[in-house]
């Protein structure tokens, strides 16, 4: 007999809501799937967010260090005139 898969968003489930997680096992659905459907288009949506933030953070911080390296060259040209 094969051994079933338990996934950790399972486990989550069960801890969050032990009747949630029994009605799933037995095969009955939500009612308001509909808004379960809404709530995960907005994680994923947060998600892609969040990523975006991380990238323009990092291309911030290397525009940064561009100036901050422009600014240096141009001083030293400056100096050894």
């Amino acid at each position: 007999m094969p051994q079933r898969v338990i996934r950790a968003s399972e486990i989550g489930e069960y801890l969050f809501c032990k009747r949630a997680w029994w009605l799933r096992a037995q095969g009955i659905e939500s009612e308001n799937r509909k808004a379960l459907d809404a709530g995960t288009a907005e994680h994923e949506d947060l998600a892609r967010r969040v990523a975006l933030s991380g990238c323009l953070q990092t291309a911030a911080f290397l525009l940064f260090l561009a100036a901050v390296t422009t600014a240096a060259a141009g001083v030293t040209i400056l100096i050894l005139r």
